[in-house]
């Protein structure tokens, strides 16, 4: 029998419940147990595909083109398992489901009803992703929101379902919590008791408590939380602020046995914990010698969470190469108003010069195209290209990229991108085929992406809509840019490079998103060259 836990939490947002349901696939993996990775959003909408990034962060993009919650990402760093559609659970699908059902006649006429249907939908499809491979042993279900939101209750309800049907033994509730640290450095337990009082009022007895503090609780204060959450003392846990990585995490929780304590409450015999792929990426960590500046030029500098896939791919590049990567965020809509980009990314910005600069991919929805900030990206590229500085593309830099090369080396003034603008004679960038998912690229040897890769012919994930002119092709390749990859049929153009790469340190431009796949274990070969090589210019 497949064995369920849940993981809700309580108090407030941003607690940190994903990298936690992260850390607890991680450490029941390093066990030799085959885990899957669920998330439920309560939000309706049916994917995160068109939310603006400032609602939720990132889209995370699996294999089969899910566009999914920036959670996901997390699952696919911390765990082995594979990740879908099946793994994001929204209400929007719920909802959209059920309602297909009744208008077919599926409920033969009866009142179709938040419980049953719509919580028997939502159960269908955790049992289907334990289902999905024969070897699962554990799901792991993260419920989005917090208790006492109205949008999770449907999610709850099945927890506690679940629960009941399927024995303590073979669902778990884990809790994550806050406690607060008051004036005088006083922590408080109230609002963690409160938030496990909500959830008894679902009909939820939390088995195991994990609580958010700033300092690792002593064994006063949790006999306190035990007593009044009546929750045993040994599952009571704590997730302290971390200095170093969220790669610590899971040793910080192994090193509080909480593995074994739901090891035990599960019924589940296992081998000893291999820890040392954990203690490696820390050993990496500590091992770091220097530090380069990354200057992240983009729309959304403002949250951290819009490219958290991509800083945590630079920081596995960083690792790898032995260095400490500091990231520059520079909003491009500050250098379309400075004349002296200098001031910004030479040696009279604050903090010396930026040792490379990346642009990563940028427009999200349709009500993001105004004050998009492209000529301040465009300026980024320019300024990289003739100071020789490390330049990576992703997606919607590498349309910056052929869209600068346009503009100042075939002196096209009017060059641009039909996303921003269709009146432009050289649209370098244009409207293609939707491309979404896993996709195979074709490389051509004797370029920087192939010496990244090592081979010509790559999987990678996509995300977009636009992509570079056909009939442009002859003119760039003419003038000297390279065209270095293609999709399999050869229709769309996947990577370019500058002409003067052999003078230049290092530069590529790339339709598709490394950093959906890299892992701290396993960097991105594109991003690690790209540190190796802004490493060795500085």
């Amino acid at each position: 029998m497949n064995k369920f836990i849940f993981v809700s939490g309580g108090v407030c947002s941003s607690l940190g419940k994903g990298v936690a349901a992260s850390s607890i696939g991680a450490l029941l993996e390093s066990r030799g147990l085959n885990v899957r990775m669920v998330k439920c959003d309560p939000y309706i909408n049916v994917n995160a595909g068109t939310m603006s990034p400032y609602q939720h962060g990132e889209i995370y993009v699996t294999d089969d083109g899910a566009e999914t919650d920036l959670d996901l990402g997390n699952y696919a760093r911390f765990t082995k398992g594979q990740l879908s559609q099946a793994n994001s659970i929204t209400t929007g699908q719920v909802y959209e489901s059920v309602i297909r059902k009744e208008r077919k006649g599926k409920y033969q006429g009866k009142c179709v009803q938040v419980i049953p249907h719509i919580t028997d939908e939502i159960k269908r499809r955790i049992l289907a992703v334990s289902k999905e491979e024969n070897d699962t042993d554990i799901v792991i279900i993260e419920i989005g929101g917090t208790v006492g939101d109205i949008e999770s209750v449907p999610y709850l309800e099945v927890a506690r379902q679940m629960i009941h049907e399927h024995g303590r033994s073979n669902a778990l509730s884990v809790h994550l919590t806050l406690i607060p640290e008051v004036a005088g450095g006083e922590l408080k337990t109230k609002p963690t008791q409160h938030s496990v009082k909500s959830m008894q009022e679902m009909g939820i007895q939390p088995d195991i408590l994990i609580c958010r503090s700033p300092v690792m609780l002593d064994d006063s204060t949790r006999v306190k939380i035990a007593q009044f959450t009546n929750v045993d003392l040994d599952a009571v846990f704590t997730s302290p602020n971390i200095e170093t990585t969220i790669y610590q995490i899971p040793i910080v929780f192994s090193e509080q046995k909480l593995d074994q304590v739901l090891l035990r409450k599960m019924g589940v015999e296992s081998r000893h914990a291999d820890m040392r792929p954990w203690l490696s990426v820390m050993e990496q960590y500590s091992a770091r010698k220097g530090k380069v500046r990354i200057g992240v030029v983009g729309k959304y500098m403002d949250s951290h969470d819009t490219y958290t896939s991509l800083y945590e791919a630079l920081f596995h590049a960083s690792l790898e190469c032995n260095i400490e990567a500091e990231l520059v965020k520079i909003d491009s809509s500050l250098l379309e108003k400075t004349g002296n980009i200098d001031f910004i990314l030479g040696e009279s910005a604050a903090g010396g010069s930026v040792d490379g600069i990346l642009v990563p991919g940028g427009m999200v929805c349709s009500a993001d195209l105004e004050e998009h900030g492209i000529d301040g990206m465009i300026k980024a590229v320019s300024w990289a290209r003739k100071n020789k500085k490390p330049y990576l593309g992703i997606c919607l830099g590498m349309h910056v990229m052929v869209i600068e090369w346009a503009q100042n080396v075939l002196n096209w003034s009017d060059a641009g991108s039909a996303e921003f603008s269709s009146n432009s004679k050289h649209s370098v960038i244009s409207t293609g085929t939707m491309r979404i998912g896993a996709g195979e690229t074709i490389i051509e040897e004797g370029t920087n992406i192939f010496r990244a890769y090592g081979e010509k012919k790559i999987i990678e994930r996509c995300r977009h809509r636009f992509e570079f002119t056909n009939q442009f092709r002859d003119d760039m390749i003419k003038s000297g840019l390279k065209l270095t990859a293609f999709s399999a049929d050869k229709e769309q153009v996947q990577c370019v490079e500058w002409a003067d790469s052999e003078n230049h340190p290092w530069n590529a431009g790339v339709q598709f998103h490394p950093e959906y796949k890299s892992k701290p274990m396993q960097a991105s070969p594109l991003l690690r060259d790209f540190i190796a090589a802004v490493k060795k210019g500085k």
